[in-house]
């Protein structure tokens, strides 16, 4: 062969070679494009599920990033209920002080119902993030079944409860007489809508121990948009009724899409062709063990925040709408608090029922500093920021200036609240309830009402609120040491037993 005719033989094997290269590098590019479109697809609770399967010693970095990426969604959905009551306060609030204080007097007896629902909810979710983190999806679906009926009989037996006393409970509260045709109206709204506010706690709260934080997140984040819509419509012809209605009808349509995302489309919980038998007495007497505590320990708090209603009311119509706006304020600081506990609910009780309990004290730890570091932030921002806030809520000069002085004196104690609030949350994914409500009632009612009790003849006001910073610094250290030392969840010995004398 010539010269020439090598070198064009080389020329053509070296361009097949660097077109083979160039084929290989496009198929080796869309291998990764494929992987990373199929890593997207990954479901949130495929996700943590693969985390708990994990062998050896996960690194503290990891443990925390698994914590923040499960509290984001959770935080922004509890913000998204406070922009919902922001939104009902400023609405009403453009109404005058006496639309406002309606509404205020009430306010603590819709929060009992609700955590009433929150604690039913939780007693079988809590459950089903055992079964899960097991991998015993089955059991978990049957979790759900037996948590909707269960939760839909409670809170028609609630709805019922309180259409009865919604005439008569502004009076009980010792609010004036021109505020018990608007805040009895309101209630009595509020409490027609429980049965849809239940089930869309029991849908959000099991979608968020399966590991899956963003759906409810997202659906809670619509209610906000459908409040405003519905409120346009209702209150500017209804008043403080409107805004019930409103509000009534946004839970309604979110509890329809949550039910469809839980019982259609989640992957975990989605209804099969499975048989449901009868009853199962465990479930029920495990919802009961967990949830019991819980709305004893939500009876305590509302029980207080109505007595503390009780305590100021005779302070005048000023007084009463100030104290709502500041809790309504307040609240905008301790719901991430709560986001970080739903959290921490997932993750112990997912750990614990994988059989990972260092792990799932490790999660419990970090969630603790996460929360007691996020609400050290919040409530510093808000004491800066409180009196803009109320320029939002209220035209009335003297409302705004009281509500934003009395505020001022609890957000010194938001650290600590939030250590109470996530020490909570990780004690209830542990099945540990009974001790904490204890505590919480012992503090609620030893320190808060007594204290509030004493200095509301000589302050005021002011003298109610300081005795609440002073009750939450107290509760914040007893949770904490009841989180550090208690072992109730990782000890399953017992729990076999008493599931082996049900069975």
């Amino acid at each position: 062969m010539t010269k020439a005719g090598k070198t064009v033989e080389n020329f053509i094997l070296f361009k097949g070679e660097a077109v083979k290269g160039l084929f290989f590098l496009q198929n080796e590019k869309r291998d990764e494009e494929r992987m990373e479109k199929n890593k997207k697809k990954i479901r949130p609770e495929e996700r943590l599920a693969a985390f708990f399967q994990r062998e050896g010693e996960i690194p503290g970095k990891e443990k925390l990033a698994m914590v923040w990426q499960m509290s984001v969604p959770a935080i922004m959905a509890q913000v998204t209920s406070i922009l919902m009551q922001y939104i009902d306060q400023a609405m009403v609030g453009s109404l005058g002080p006496q639309a406002s204080a309606s509404i205020g007097v009430v306010s603590t007896s819709t929060w009992l119902l609700g955590g009433l629902c929150s604690g039913a909810a939780a007693g079988f979710s809590v459950q089903a993030a055992h079964h899960i983190g097991a991998r015993r999806e089955a059991e978990a679906r049957k979790v759900l079944k037996h948590g909707l009926a269960a939760s839909l009989c409670f809170s028609l037996l609630l709805m019922l409860i309180g259409i009865a006393v919604s005439s008569r409970l502004p009076v009980w509260l010792g609010a004036g007489e021109e505020l018990w045709k608007d805040a009895s109206g309101y209630f009595f709204v509020y409490v027609c809508s429980l049965p849809a506010v239940q089930l869309n706690r029991l849908a959000g709260s099991m979608l968020q121990c399966s590991g899956n934080m963003r759906t409810p997140s997202i659906l809670n984040a619509s209610k906000c948009l459908f409040d405003i819509i519905f409120n346009m419509i209702f209150i500017r012809y209804y008043g403080v009724l409107g805004a019930a209605i409103g509000t009534a009808l946004a839970e309604a349509v979110v509890c329809v899409l949550m039910l469809w995302t839980a019982c259609l489309r989640s992957p975990v919980f989605r209804f099969r062709r499975e048989k449901l038998g009868g009853a199962d007495k465990w479930i029920l007497c495990n919802a009961l063990h967990i949830g019991a505590p819980l709305a004893f320990e939500h009876m305590a708090i509302c029980g207080a925040m109505i007595a503390t209603t009780r305590i100021i009311a005779p302070l005048g119509t000023a007084a009463i709408a100030a104290n709502s706006f500041a809790v309504t304020a307040e609240s905008f600081c301790y719901m991430p608090g709560y986001g970080i506990a739903e959290a921490a609910t997932a993750l112990v009780g997912q750990s614990l029922g994988a059989g990972k309990t260092k792990i799932a004290k490790s999660f419990s730890n970090l969630s603790v500093l996460l929360g007691g570091g996020i609400m050290a932030a919040t409530g510093a921002v808000m004491f800066g920021v409180c009196p803009w806030v109320f320029q939002l809520m209220t035209p009335d000069l003297q409302v705004r200036q009281l509500a934003a002085e009395v505020l001022r004196i609890q957000l010194f104690a938001e650290p600590l609240y939030g250590v109470s609030i996530v020490a909570s949350g990780a004690l209830r994914g542990a099945g540990d309830t009974l001790i904490p409500s204890i505590l919480n009632l012992i503090s609620i009612w030893g320190v808060r009402l007594t204290l509030a009790l004493l200095l509301v003849g000589r302050w005021g006001l002011h003298g109610v609120w300081t005795a609440m910073c002073i009750e939450l610094c107290v509760r914040g250290l007893l949770l904490l040491f009841r989180q550090q030392t208690s072992k109730v969840g990782y000890r399953r010995d017992a729990d076999t037993k008493i599931h082996n004398f049900l069975s």
